[in-house]
């Protein structure tokens, strides 16, 4: 693994420009460009605003707020996750002409995907000033969680990016694992509302953790207990090294399958 780091940062500047590029591209065709990075949260927190706290009549105050900050820090790990699944297939052009450790294309995707994340906490905090939610020192902690999640999802995908090569139909099963995934952590709703059973089986999500310790500088102004933040922090760190232990052992067939 440090061995792998070193090479990544000889390689740096191809980082930087595929981040760049990777951006570039995303939103090239569309009108609208990166603000859709924006828009698009906007348009869900919305629809759910209408059918949670108006339909349902979902109990939680500043709802638009409260599902915001979590659903920012799931989209980030869905999408990054998700684009990493097929930037290998997509380079096999360069992977088969030269030499470049094939990692920095999975590192490049999920960093991009950071870059989205960042940008889409403007419409946050313009939901936050709309609906009068006040902004607390606490917020300067979101650095953290949002490293950790980084962690995680970067993991997550060392491990699937050579697997989908390997196995196709590992790409549409995962879309469905995101969908049940994203409904078993709580975005929409209060831990608390769900009976003990059901919420010792949401506790075991790693996601619960980093959705939590996102929100809760944002919603409730304080720092995360240090329970979530420290299972937070092992979900990051072992998905990591999970994932480039895996990365690395397949690393070697990606260029015999793409």
């Amino acid at each position: 693994m440090l061995t792998s780091l070193r090479e990544l940062l000889q390689y740096r500047s191809l980082l930087r420009d595929l981040v760049a590029r990777d951006l570039k591209v995303r939103y090239k065709r569309s009108a609208l460009g990166i603000l859709w990075t924006m828009l698009n949260p906007l348009l869900l927190m919305i629809i759910f605003t209408i059918v949670f706290a108006h339909v349902l009549r979902v109990t939680v105050e500043h709802f638009a707020v409260y599902f915001l900050s979590a659903y920012l820090l799931w989209n980030f790990f869905a999408q990054a996750t998700s684009w990493s699944t097929g930037c290998l297939v997509s380079q096999a052009a360069l992977i088969r002409k030269i030499y470049v450790p094939k990692s920095v294309f999975v590192l490049a995707t999920v960093l991009a995907g950071t870059v989205n994340l960042v940008i889409s906490l403007v419409p946050l905090a313009l939901i936050m000033l709309v609906l009068g939610h006040p902004f607390r020192p606490a917020i300067a902690f979101l650095p953290i969680p949002i490293v950790l999640t980084t962690f995680f999802s970067l993991g997550l995908s060392l491990a699937l990016a050579p697997l989908c090569v390997m196995f196709a139909d590992i790409v549409p099963i995962y879309q469905v694992v995101l969908t049940a995934w994203m409904y078993l952590t709580p975005i929409i709703y209060p831990l608390s509302a769900l009976p003990e059973r059901y919420r010792n089986l949401i506790l075991l999500n790693p996601m619960t953790h980093l959705v939590e310790a996102f929100r809760t500088p944002i919603y409730q102004g304080a720092i995360p207990p240090a329970p979530v933040l420290l299972t937070a922090t092992g979900c990051g760190v072992a998905a990591l090294v999970i994932g480039w232990v895996v990365f690395e052992h397949y690393s070697d067939r990606i260029a015999y399958y793409v």
